[in-house]
């Protein structure tokens, strides 16, 4: 959260450059500016660091989206907003503390929705691609310009979205929380169940085993080999990763297991040993989502 905040007032300082520049290259009047120009350029920088952190699999579920994007529009809003009293002639208090209250939610409102967006659309579309950003990008620049209009009066905007955000915010987390629930118990009991028929020796019997036999065609008994290493390992951690989200939602926080990092340095060797081709031929059995990998990093944390 710190390096998101500290993020976001790094973008601010950045924004301010653009503006000037901007200034400077075309003659722009303030209020086009606001409206128009500073939404676009603004939520597009903002939006840069979330695309980042979903396409490096570091977002589990939407609520940490919604979070991750309200913390950088928190850290932008600070800058932004020591910036205007700075620059006020005559700033009076009470105004500028409302006007940067209600500026400060915005910020962080907006990219927390483009956040949770682009979230539920790579979830659901099992991509990162940039379209995948898009719809939330517009919808973040949509609603910052609109509160440049300035419909409302300070007071009036900051108990708007008092009310507005916190009530998105609430659905997003129940919604975020039925996913959790659902992901944990069946991803739990499909991963035990895989690792027990690899374990016991019976993989030959599942689709899975008949899959890597049709592999041998094309690979050698050695990469095949290296494969059900590598499958049975993923299911390992991973069964270890749910394990440890199950216990926390209990109540309990397990010790970090020491074997973790050598269990990843294995994982590695695998990947590597078996090579791109191998790991595409093997991506129709993992066919992971980022909510599966994003638990490889929590765990891999350890």
């Amino acid at each position: 959260m710190v390096r998101l905040l500290l993020g976001g007032a790094v973008i601010a300082w950045i924004s301010l450059g653009v503006h000037l520049g901007l200034g400077q290259l075309v003659e722009v009047d303030p209020e086009t500016l606001a409206r128009y120009v500073a939404p676009v350029v603004e939520e597009s920088l903002k939006g840069a660091v979330l695309i980042v952190l979903l396409r490096r699999h570091r977002v589990g579920f939407m609520v940490d989206a919604a979070i991750s994007g309200f913390a950088v529009g928190a850290g932008f809003a600070t800058v932004e907003n020591v910036h205007y009293f700075l620059v006020l002639s005559n700033p009076q208090l009470l105004l500028w503390i409302l006007r940067g209250f209600s500026t400060a939610v915005m910020h962080g409102g907006v990219t927390a929705i483009m956040a949770v967006l682009s979230k539920h659309l790579a979830e659901r579309w099992g991509s990162t691609r940039l379209g995948v950003f898009l719809p939330g990008l517009a919808a973040a620049i949509v609603l910052h310009s609109s509160f440049n209009h300035f419909f409302l009066s300070p007071d009036q905007t900051a108990a708007a979205l008092l009310i507005i955000l916190p009530t998105v915010f609430f659905l997003v987390f129940r919604s975020s929380e039925r996913a959790t629930r659902s992901w944990l118990g069946i991803g739990f009991d499909t991963d035990s169940e895989l690792f027990e028929v690899i374990d016991s020796g019976r993989v030959s019997d599942t689709r899975i085993g008949a899959y890597l036999q049709s592999l041998k065609e094309h690979f050698p008994g050695e990469a095949v080999a290296d494969m059900l290493c590598l499958i049975r390992l993923h299911l390992e951690l991973s069964i270890q990763a749910k394990g440890i989200l199950l216990a926390r939602q209990s109540g309990f926080e397990l010790e970090p297991d020491p074997e973790v990092e050598e269990r990843f340095v294995e994982l590695r060797y695998l990947e590597k040993s078996i090579g791109k081709t191998g790991l595409l031929a093997l991506s129709p059995i993992f066919n992971m989502s980022s909510r599966d990998l994003w638990q490889f990093y929590m765990l891999g944390k350890k």
